[in-house]
């Protein structure tokens, strides 16, 4: 990697970096879907509009180099998808777009854009008239059907005398246009992309403002390091790293050595600093102390370093296994690389041809190895890998890192937060508040919440529910069969089972999301497919839910047009957060806030039911406690939750019943609880229990039990 952030405006030099290669792929790639789309349908024709806008983010974030790369990628594209005039169209937008944001990107004004696009039009009128001169003999064709043309209006009016000096006049003028046509052409391609660039300068530099915000720069960017490749061993000492525009210390006195041949652990809550130390392992520079390494990190490069993450599904490219082993290697050496064996290594024996969408969690992960693996890295870096997969996944997965330095010359870090990942490794550095510490502070744990609220009636029915993806094609897959399952109202309801035991398609039928292929799903007596809203949904990635620019307005938006600053204020006070958070942009939040904020923002929608996919997934223990501990309030506020999770130990802390999901079915024993007995054990454990303690007004399970209404 080379080169330094563009954000300045400063030129850079050197080959495009990871940040601008991806920024541009996914950009470029919606670039040309909105043009394609904008010009085949007809109705469509205003997406043309709205296309500048990817392209001008590149141009605005990045140097000149990424957006012509883009520019190029797309235009190749789409010129093979839907011919030349789409392709005009593209290039026509990339145009005004670089105009825009590389105006934007320096701190220009009017007259830049001026200056700009006077060049750029007479670039255009001569790629115009050039096109035309070359293809004379269409041109001509164009020019008789144009002459011919004006010639029968000539005749038309000659037949009254008062209209045949307009005919006259429209065929002496049709001649003079087509003898002086470069001219008009050129002059109408300079001048229109003048006019075009002055009018976006308006109204798409003032979009481009908007979407300032949002999130452009690579945390793992790292100045040029041109020695040869040698990540190991590596030294910290007295290490330090803040991160712009931040008053602290991310990390700070850090002194560690990692060697060839060893399995250490990085463990600490979030916002220990793991990650950040993650980040100086693999190549960037400290804000104070030193980094010592004999050669460059060499990340993603050959006998360098590699990162496996924390979300596999982010790092799958190939549609085949096979082909996301190697992808991105060049051709020859791709050839070289063993992929059967490596396949076999990591415990995906002979699934080499089947699609990468159809993996569970955990082969995701160990595809992720693999691919890792295929680069020969001295040094591979494991930064939450196993925070969201299963148990069962976890420890096999942590047992599959902890071999490696056994097989290979190198050395393994794994970055976890769970204390039992730590125990195979064979040196263990904690973490806490940036600092290395000799152990961690005893972390809490979710006790069981004593239920203060009686469940009711049945309120979400799923009866022999089955789902199968692509039905009734070759790549056909059964998700579900045959589930049956009763959900009380108030009731909080736990739903486990392994990666690809179908939780998360069961997850959007009850939300309503996806319609059953068979079956029936319905809330209060009625398909949960017309109650849209009735059901919420809170993914396992918060952070996908999240798509205002702060945490009010996402809270707002999600409560509808009658949500106030007042009831904003009270559904953050309702999951736990302060309401200055409010101003706080979306980018900001940690892992755990992200989640109460989405909860927030399902409180203020007033649902019947939840479903939360994974409320657990990614949290330190301490952030597990106090997810566990919301989600106790919300059920005694008398909302009805359905949990999904592997973490059955915790959960059973807040949750009343449990099923379990396997290969798409739920045991009949799990699925309908007979209503007299739930009725029953409900009163009893409600009269065996020490009295509730009286709802104070203005506390959280207060505004719950009034729909959020103080």
């Amino acid at each position: 990697m080379t080169g330094r952030p563009i954000a300045d405006g400063t030129a850079e030099h050197g080959p495009l970096r990871p940040i601008e290669l991806a920024f541009g792929a996914v950009l470029g790639g919606a670039t040309v879907g909105l043009v394609t789309v904008g010009t085949v349908i007809p109705f469509a024709a205003a997406l043309n509009l709205v296309a500048a806008v990817p392209m001008g983010l590149i141009a605005q974030r990045y140097r000149l180099r990424a957006l012509v790369t883009a520019a190029v990628a797309a235009t190749v594209v789409t010129f093979v998808a839907t011919g030349l005039p789409t392709t005009m169209g593209l290039m026509a937008t990339a145009t005004i777009a670089g105009i825009i944001g590389t105006t934007k990107r320096r701190g220009g004004g009017v007259a830049s854009v001026l200056g700009l696009s006077t060049v750029a039009g007479l670039v255009w009128a001569g790629f115009a008239v050039g096109v035309l001169q070359l293809f004379s003999a269409g041109r001509n064709l164009l020019f008789d059907t144009l002459r011919n043309t004006a010639r029968g209006i000539q005749d038309l009016a000659a037949r009254q005398q008062q209209l045949e000096p307009l005919g006259r006049a429209a065929a002496d003028l049709t001649d003079a246009a087509l003898r002086w046509w470069w001219a008009l052409v050129g002059g109408g391609v300079a001048s229109g992309m003048v006019a075009t660039a002055i009018f976006s300068w308006f109204v798409l530099g003032s979009v481009l403002d908007r979407l300032a915000w949002l999130p452009g720069s690579d945390r793992l960017d790292a100045p040029p390091d041109d020695r040869p490749i040698a990540p190991l061993p590596v030294t910290l000492r007295g290490a330090a790293f803040r991160y712009p525009g931040t008053t602290r210390d991310a990390l700070r006195d850090i002194d560690l050595t990692v060697e060839v041949g060893e399995f250490v652990a990085v463990v600490g809550h979030n916002g220990s600093g793991k990650s950040t130390l993650t980040r100086l392992l693999a190549g960037l520079p400290p804000t104070s102390g030193t980094v010592e390494r004999p050669g460059s990190a060499g990340l993603g490069h050959l006998g360098g370093t590699a990162l496996v993450l924390q979300r596999p599904e982010s790092q799958t490219l190939g549609v085949l296994v096979a082909d996301d082993v190697v992808w991105g290697l060049p051709t020859e050496l791709a050839a070289e690389v063993d992929v059967a064996g490596l396949l076999g290594e990591v415990g995906l024996d002979g699934m080499g041809d089947k699609e990468t969408a159809t993996l569970s969690g955990g082969q995701q992960q160990r595809l992720a190895v693999a691919a890792a693996l295929a680069r020969k890295p001295a040094l591979l870096i494991a930064d939450e890998a196993t925070s969201m997969i299963d148990p069962v996944g976890r420890r096999e997965l942590v047992e599959l890192l902890a071999a490696l330095p056994n097989r290979h010359a190198m050395a393994v870090v794994l970055v976890t937060h769970h204390e039992a990942d730590a125990a195979a490794a064979g040196r263990v550095v904690h973490l806490a508040q940036g600092r290395a510490v000799d152990r961690l502070a005893a972390w809490p744990r979710p006790v069981r919440d004593v239920r203060r609220r009686p469940m009711g009636e049945p309120l979400l029915e799923l009866r022999d529910v089955k789902y199968t993806y692509n039905r009734g094609t070759p790549w056909e897959a059964a998700a579900l069969h045959s589930v049956d399952l009763s959900v009380r109202r108030g009731e909080a309801l736990l739903i486990v089972g392994g990666n690809g035991s179908g939780k998360s398609t069961l997850a959007w039928i009850m939300a309503g999301l996806i319609e059953p292929s068979s079956g029936r799903c319905e809330l209060a007596g009625k398909a949960v497919t017309k109650q849209i809203g009735g059901v919420e949904l809170a993914f396992q990635h918060s952070r996908l839910q999240l798509q205002k620019q702060t945490v009010g307005a996402e809270i707002a938006d999600w409560g509808g047009r009658a949500t106030g600053s007042g009831a904003v204020g009270r559904a953050l006070d309702a999951v736990g957060l302060d309401r200055s958070i409010a101003a706080r942009s979306i980018e900001e939040l940690s892992g755990g806030q992200a989640k109460r904020v989405v909860l927030a923002a399902i409180v203020a929608s007033h649902p019947q039911v939840v479903v939360l996919d994974e409320p657990l997934a990614g949290l330190d223990p301490e952030g597990r406690a106090d997810i566990v501990e919301l989600l106790a309030r919300l059920r005694d506020s008398g909302l009805t939750l359905i949990v999904i999770s592997h973490d059955v130990e915790d959960m059973s802390a807040v949750c009343d019943r449990t099923v379990h999901l396997r290969a798409g079915r739920i045991p009949a024993t799990d699925a309908v609880t007979d209503a007299v007995v739930v009725a029953n054990d409900a009163a009893h454990e409600h009269d065996s229990r020490p009295a509730a303690p009286l709802r104070q007004q203005g506390d959280a399970a207060w505004r719950l039990e009034r729909g959020g209404r103080s």
